[in-house]
Order: C-alpha cells, then structure tokens, then sequence
C-alpha cells in the first residue's frame, strides 16, 4: 500500500518584488516578503507530494519558496519527530507530523506562451512540484498545432451557420507523468480562463469602449461575458480531449487546477465527461423507426460502460458524498463564495470501480483566509490568495 497527496495552489500572482505584472500593480520588497513568508507557511501546512500551483509569473520566487518551506520544515522535524533512537519514534502520530523535504523534488514550470514580460502586460503559468520526480518530459499544451474548429449546428434552411476558432488557450496547461508507487498517474495542471469580460479595442482607440464604467454599456459587457465563456469551454474541450488520450491508452489520470468554474458549471461537465443514465432502455434509439425502437439491455451495459470509463470523479464531491458536508469553499469573487478549483481523477481511484488501482480516503480545504476586492479588508489581504487550498489523500493499493 502506498500513500500520497496532492494539492492544488493558487497563489495569486506570484511574482518577484518591484516587477509590475499587471497595470500599476506590483510588490514592495516588504510585500514580496510577506507574500513569500505566507506562502512558505501554506506549503509547509500542505506537506504535499505532488502540488500543482496557478498564477505563477516568475519560476525563481516559487522556487526560493519552496526552499524556505523546506528550511522552516527542517526545523520543524527537529523540534517535533523523536531521535530514531527512541523506541517510540515509529508511532503513527510523528509520522503525520514528519515534514517531507522537497530537495530531491523535480519542479515542472510553464511559463505562458501569452507573456511579453513587458511591465503591466505579464501573463501567469503554472507549475508541477512533486516528491516522486516525473516519468519523461513535461508536456505544455497551449498553441494549438491544429485549431480547434467549433462549427454551429444549421437551425433552419442556412447552409452555414457559422464557428468558434480557438487557435490559442490563455494559459498553458501542463502535463507531467508521475511515478508513484508501481504506478505511472498522468496529472494535468491547469487554469481556464477567468470569468472576467474579454472586450476588444477598437483600431486607434486607448482602451475598449466597455471598460468604461461611467458610460455602461450592459449588451457589450455582456459580449464580453459570451468572449470569456466561449474559451473557457472551448479550453475545457482541449484539455477533455488530452485527458481522454491518456485514458485510451489505459493510464490512471488526475486533473487539478483552477477552473473559474463550479462544479455544475459547463466547462467543468466538458472536462469530467457525461454521467451515465441509470437506464437506457426506455431511451428511443437513434435510429428509431417506430415508438418502440428502444435500446436493449445488452446495449444499456455496452453504452453506460462506454460512458463510464473515460468519466472523471470529483474529489470534492466525492468527499462531501462520504463525509456528509454540504459544501466547499475555495475562493471569493465579487462577494461571492464558491468552489472554482478541482481535483478530478478517472475511475482508476474510484473503490466501487472493480479495476480500480487505489482509492481516496481524505479530502483537506484550507480556506480560512478568502477575501477579494468587496470586503473591507480586501486591501490588507491582497498579498495572500483570493483562492483556498485543496489537497487530495490517496492511497494505492498493492
């Protein structure tokens, strides 16, 4: 039996001090070290072995990041794990308290292909750490080699009824293989994008017309709206079609990141794929002739397998189904709470699945610090995350 965890982390512009990433906005030297002294602290908190972090401008900083986890880790061990000496020190409560270094970690870092490093113009990547190294390279996935080509379904007599192109996903998503125990787990990190409106500047004028607030304009932010929608489906379908690549070729598979989604929303449905029906056979058949052209039972079992197997589990839900929570937290947009970072997994760790290869016994959120721009001390808390950490408790059987 083997046990990991992983985690995703989004760290809200993680960028060196005094280096504007968006407009007008930086560190002071003081800033990045509260930033960075926070962020230690969460990473030493997660202990994760495999944690996928988002909004990550730079790779130094998360780098000297993760060596002040591991220096206040140390230290932490020393105080609190007993000499080997000591006959006691194989009890299971020091083996939870024991921090993991991550000197012999590999970290995958995917800088956007979006980013000109122009001050007030950056674009964040994202990055893989993880105890266990990685099987090959990391692979990064954001221009497209072959545009992807949304064509429209005809609703009348029009012979085109027009499509979406996406040539370019706004943020890379990253792909690492992970070798953990006698298995090989593909993890996917990634970050769709956000729910912010997506307007064009027309040729010659400073700044798109919708952005001007004084002057609202309710249908142009709303096409806004429909612009940052369209992606971020049209980015969920790319990473749906990588994830289905790995699970054709029979690999266990984990996608974590954020979404700028719940979990009800469609982006999420596109990348987890359908849930089977309990019944297909009173279903009318696609090729119906007459009202009782049903489905039989044998193709009931052929198409809710179908479905199925290339079908990604919700840790979250999951977790609420076994723990009888209600609901989960992991970030703060305009006043609202809502659940926007997943961890999905495919039915490789699903236990009511008889081929499954491990299991997840634990799900930990660690939310206690979410703020954004609405809430009084917005500005005081800037320097941590709008964002809670999630972290899944695996275990691999064999």
């Amino acid at each position: 039996m083997t046990r990991f965890t992983i985690a995703s982390f989004n760290v809200k512009n993680l960028i060196g001090p005094e280096r504007e990433f968006y407009r007008f906005q930086s560190y002071t030297p003081e800033e990045y070290a509260w930033k960075a002294d926070w962020m230690a602290d969460q990473l030493l908190t997660l202990n994760a072995d495999i944690v996928g972090f988002q909004e990550v401008f730079e790779e130094a900083p998360l780098r000297q990041v993760i060596a002040e986890a591991d220096r206040r880790g140390a230290l932490a061990n020393a105080a609190s794990i007993p000499d080997p000496a000591k006959r006691y020190h194989r009890k299971a409560i020091f083996q939870k308290l024991a921090y993991g270094s991550y000197a012999e970690a590999e970290l995958a870092f995917a800088p956007n292909l979006n980013d000109t490093s122009e001050p007030g113009k950056r674009r964040p990547g994202l990055a893989v750490l993880s105890r266990f190294g990685f099987e090959g390279d990391p692979e990064v996935i954001q221009d497209l080699a072959q545009p992807l080509d949304i064509p429209m379904a005809c609703l009348g007599e029009e012979e085109d009824a027009g499509f979406y192109t996406l040539r370019r996903l706004s943020r890379p998503i990253l792909k690492v293989r992970v070798p953990v125990g006698d298995q090989v787990i593909s993890v996917f990190n990634c970050h769709l994008k956000s729910k912010l409106g997506e307007y064009i500047k027309p040729q010659g004028a400073p700044y798109p017309p919708e952005t001007v607030l004084t002057a609202y304009d309710a249908a142009g932010r709303a096409m806004g709206s429909l612009r940052a929608a369209l992606r971020r489906m049209g980015e969920a379908w790319v990473l749906r079609r990588a994830v289905l690549d790995e699970l054709e070729q029979g690999r266990p598979v984990m996608v974590l990141g954020d979404f700028n989604d719940g979990e009800h929303a469609v982006s999420s449905e596109i990348i987890s794929g359908e849930v089977p029906f309990k019944n297909y056979t009173w279903m009318l058949r696609h090729d119906a002739q007459h009202p009782g052209d049903r489905y039989s039972e044998a193709e009931d079992a052929q198409i809710r397998e179908a479905v199925d197997r290339v079908r990604l589990r919700s840790a979250e839900k999951m977790f609420l189904r076994k723990s009888l929570r209600d609901v989960v937290y992991t970030t703060a947009f305009g006043g609202v709470h809502e659940s926007i970072d997943q961890i999905y997994m495919s039915r490789h760790f699903d236990p009511d699945w008889h081929g499954a290869v491990g299991k997840m016994h634990y799900y930990s959120v660690f939310n206690d610090h979410l703020t954004d721009g609405s809430h009084p001390e917005a500005p005081f808390n800037k320097l941590a995350s709008d964002h809670g950490q999630i972290m899944a408790h695996m275990e691999l059987h064999g």
